[in-house]
Parts: structure tokens; sequence; C-alpha cells
């Protein structure tokens, strides 16, 4: 019988709501804290800083399922549904008797997921009478999201971008510029947050956690404008479950349920999307699929970071969040994969995971450009660097299912691209690249400061 390749679905098919996991743990997530009274956030403290649905949105631990607007349903047609493939030659080369699925989130018009909730919060934000909005961006996937998104709504978008990621992707950065924001490096001279790590640290090359706090700054003194992120938060996760709904019926169609579900982690947004959906039947005692959010051993939060309240930015100007974390002053190594390069986990995963409801591992670099080389050269796609992390733990679940002669069915997020990224692959081809572990002591220290 002659195996089907692509699983496809129609736009009728694209989900009309969200799945909004909090509603349905037995072990609801610790509320956010404001950092100065160490009282719990309402939704309408957050106003000040994002849009009201989207505040409502993040506070929501009683709603299961949120409509999708169909303003935004309407934008997703752009590119969903997104296409769900068995790895055919991928099974080939490992000679694995797994069968190895992924969600295509790559076929977005900027190559990654983070479209999924570009949409919905330029939309609420448009909704508000905002006119202008702020963001941060790592390797510059959710810039790009975000870039494109305001244009399709009307906003005005400024996006502080991880300075090392600023010189490693130009084409990220003019993508942004293309639809229309305007890009800053990250840390800059044009907030008062930017301009005190300039000063303690001339060198320093950026991080998530510095470019969020001056995202924030200009936000709050910019009349008009709100503040955009692109993950860790309730409600990012939630507009993110999209994947996963899609994925469910995908995979019924394919006649298959996942034993193993994987997605790359940096603050949770893709894992969550692809997951949550498929958790939710583990919750009820119907189904024991695993859940491996693979995130990098040089900013491995979840496997050796503290849970506690932290800071989701490096200067302070956020509520304080339950996480795992390494700190939020915690300076991640330059490795490619800069949308990973966060020092938290959001309050839901990091939840999931004091549970024992999810797993995570820690990859090295090299690794994950490895598994990023094999599965271009089988499937044709170059997967993001980040998405690397997903592909190498998939790799190594489908050679475990060898050893033990097992089969096994692996889906995993594919959740961009690396067309922008080819620099770092010029790197490893060129064997330039290097393993980046941060060491315990390391990491002490820096919680201490915390």
């Amino acid at each position: 019988m002659e195996k089907r390749k692509k699983f496809m679905l129609s736009e009728a098919d694209i989900p009309t709501q969200w799945y909004n996991i909090t509603a349905e743990m037995a072990n609801k997530p610790q509320p956010m804290l404001n950092p100065q009274t160490k009282e719990p956030i309402k939704a309408e403290d957050l106003f000040p800083l994002f849009a009201e649905e989207l505040s409502r949105q993040e506070v929501n631990q009683t709603d299961p399922w949120i409509d999708i607007p169909e303003a935004v349903r309407e934008k997703y047609k752009i590119y969903r549904p997104t296409p769900l493939v068995r790895a055919t030659e991928l099974e080939k080369a490992l000679d694995t008797p797994a069968h190895i699925y992924f969600k295509n989130e790559s076929v977005s018009p900027m190559g990654s997921h983070k479209l999924n909730s570009a949409l919905p919060q330029a939309y609420y934000n448009k909704l508000d009478g905002t006119t202008n909005l702020t963001t941060e961006t790592g390797a510059g996937q959710w810039g790009t999201a975000m870039a494109f998104a305001a244009k399709t709504f009307g906003l005005e978008l400024a996006v502080y971008m991880v300075k090392i990621s600023y010189e490693q992707k130009p084409y990220r950065r003019s993508l942004m510029q293309t639809w229309g924001a305007q890009v800053i490096a990250s840390p800059s001279m044009s907030t008062k947050a930017g301009r005190k790590i300039i000063t303690d640290h001339p060198n320093y090359q950026g991080s998530l956690g510095t470019a969020i706090s001056e995202a924030i700054e200009l936000a709050m003194q910019t009349p008009n404008c709100k503040y955009a992120l692109g993950s860790v938060l309730n409600h990012v996760a939630l507009h993110q479950t999209i994947i996963g709904l899609e994925a469910e019926k995908q995979m019924e169609m394919a006649e298959e349920y996942p034993d193993v579900v994987i997605g790359c982690f940096g603050g949770g947004s893709n894992f969550s999307g692809i997951s949550f959906p498929f958790l939710r039947h583990n919750m009820t005692g119907e189904k024991h699929t695993r859940f491996i959010a693979a995130e990098p051993a040089s900013c491995p939060k979840l496997t050796r970071g503290r849970f506690q309240y932290d800071f989701g930015d490096e200067t302070g100007y956020t509520p304080l969040i339950p996480m795992f974390t390494l700190g939020h002053k915690f300076a991640p190594a330059n490795i490619h994969a800069g949308g990973l390069r966060y020092h938290g986990a959001g309050s839901i995963v990091s939840q999931l995971l004091r549970d024992g409801l999810v797993e995570a591992t820690a990859i090295r670099q090299l690794e994950t450009f490895e598994a990023g080389v094999l599965f271009a050269q089988t499937e044709g796609i170059v997967p993001a660097p980040e998405s690397t992390h997903a592909i190498a733990t998939a790799i190594r679940e489908a050679q475990q299912a060898k050893e033990e002669g097992k089969k096994k069915v692996i889906l995993f997020n594919l959740s961009g691209h690396g067309l922008i990224d080819m620099s770092a692959y010029d790197q490893y081809l060129a064997g330039d690249l290097t393993n980046h572990e941060v060491t315990d002591e390391e990491i002490d220290k820096v919680l201490a400061e915390n």
C-alpha cells in the first residue's frame, strides 16, 4: 500500500476556537504578581500594556474554548491550514520502525508559526483604537510576523531586535522593514533600560530579556501605544493551539495518534501550540502521549533552571511570573537559535512540567545542526535553527524505537524554515560552530542575584 505523504485540510476546517488548557488543568498556574504589592494581577491591571481582550485572555482560567474572531480567521486563510507531512525519507535514512510526522508551520508568509498570535494581537489592539505597537524579537521570526500583522490591521510598529541577531540575520531585519516596521538593535540608546545596559556592559550582544525591557519602556512612554509579546504569556500559547487543533484532525486522516509530541522551546509558544490540544486527552486519561520540550543546552531553563517568581525582562518592568528560570539577568551564549535564547519558561508549561505532564530535554548546538542538515537532505526543507532542536529530539526518539524494535508514532512541530538563516549553516558546514554549555556555577550566580 502506498504511503501517503501529506495530509491537507480545507479552509473550512480552520478551527473556529482556540483551546485554553488552563481551564482544564487540575493544578492551575499560579497568578502573575504585581512586583510592588505582590498581589495577583487582574485583567484590568494589564490594560495599560496590552489590548483589553488579550488581558482578559491572559487571566482566563475558566473557559476552555475561546472564539477566534472572524476577521482573524479570514486572515489565517492566507496560509492556514498548514500541512501535516509524514517524514518518509527521514524514516528511511534512519532505518527506523517509527512513523515520523511534522506539522509544517514554515509555510506562513514569514516562514514561521509566529503569525498565529501576531494576527489576533494586532486585531485586538486595532479594536481598542491603539495606533502604535512595540515588540521585541530574538531571531526575527516574531518581529517579521508582527510587522506583517501590524501592516494588515493598519498599525505602526517598532521592533527591538536582539543585537546579535540584528547582525547575524540582516534579511529578517529587511523583511520587517519591507512590511513597514521600524527596527532597532537592542540594547540601544533609545531607552533608559538600553542606555544602562550599554553603560554597564559596552560589548553586550543583547538578549530577549533586554529587548522586552526596551519595548515595554517605549510602549509606556508613547501615547496610544501598546506592547505585543511573541511567547511566554498565556494568551500567546492560547492562539498557537490552532497548530495542534489542526494536527489532531490530520492525524485522524492518517489513522494514527502520536505516542510522542515534540516542540523546540524558548518561551513556549510553538511547544504549547502543538502540545496542548493533544495533552487535554492525557488529562482525561484517554491517552498516554509523551510531550517533550527541546531546549538549547546553552539556555536550559526547563532542565536546569529553578521554579520561582521572576521578571519576564532584564530590567524588571514586567509583572512577576511563576516560571522555571535561569534568572532574568542571565546572559545566554550567542547561539544561532536566537528565538530560544530566553531565560524563562511560560507559567503554563512550567506548571505542567512541575506536575510531570510534560518532559524537557537539552540539546547541544552541533547535534541540532547535524539533525537540520539530515532533515534538509531527506525532506528537502532547510529548518530554522530553532526547529532543529525538535528534529534532533525526534531523531533520538526514532533511533530508540529502532533499538527497541518498536513502532512509535512521533509528531513534531516544524516551527519555521531556515532560508534566512543560511549564515548559520555556512558556519556549521565550515566547522566554525561550537557547543555552548552553561555551568551550574554560572546559573547559581545569576539566580543568587535575582
